[in-house]
């Protein structure tokens, strides 16, 4: 995660993270880091990580989204964090590509 920056993006409400995830994801070359994360209180968030202008263009276009459709509780930026924050980050692999028969 050296030189990454990340981002999370917090709502009250699935639809409202949904469409923020969705936004975020076409306004920047970003990745999305890990599953939504439901906090409790209907509360849910997402990560992303890239470089930091792209986190950064990506949290402001993802929160205008999702602030369209519910309650922006959190938008955040950690433009250069220490290599352990990673253990707290939720981290997921890539689907593995299907193949045709």
């Amino acid at each position: 995660m050296a030189n990454q920056a990340i981002g999370i993006l917090e709502t009250k409400g699935l639809i409202a993270l949904v469409q923020g995830t969705d936004a975020m994801l076409k306004a920047a070359n970003v990745e999305l880091t890990g599953p939504k994360k439901g906090i409790g209180g209907a509360l849910v968030s997402a990560t992303i990580t890239g470089d930091v202008a792209a986190v950064k263009a990506a949290i402001e276009a993802g929160a205008e989204s999702a602030g369209n459709y519910g309650e922006v509780v959190s938008a955040h930026v950690i433009a250069r964090p220490h290599d352990e924050v990673s253990a707290v980050i939720p981290t997921t692999s890539k689907p593995a590509k299907k193949t045709s028969k």
